[in-house]
């Protein structure tokens, strides 16, 4: 694998992404889950207090990837 820093929006395909991210050590991850976690209680705190009823969706859902 040729290891080089790109700063190519092209090359940040979610696959690319998912990638870097299982190279990560789990505590690594664990520290990304935990950053994340605050980021979104900091900018919405009231999140948790939301209500818990999702609910199944009714139809088919069709996930549709660009090629």
């Amino acid at each position: 694998m040729n290891k080089t820093v790109s700063h190519s929006r092209s090359e940040e395909t979610p696959e690319a992404k998912a990638y870097w991210f299982q190279s990560l050590p789990l505590t690594a991850r664990m520290d990304m889950l935990c950053f994340f976690t605050d980021l979104i209680l900091n900018s919405n705190p009231k999140i948790m207090d939301q209500k818990k009823d999702a609910q199944p969706a009714s139809r088919r859902v069709r996930v549709i990837s660009k090629t």
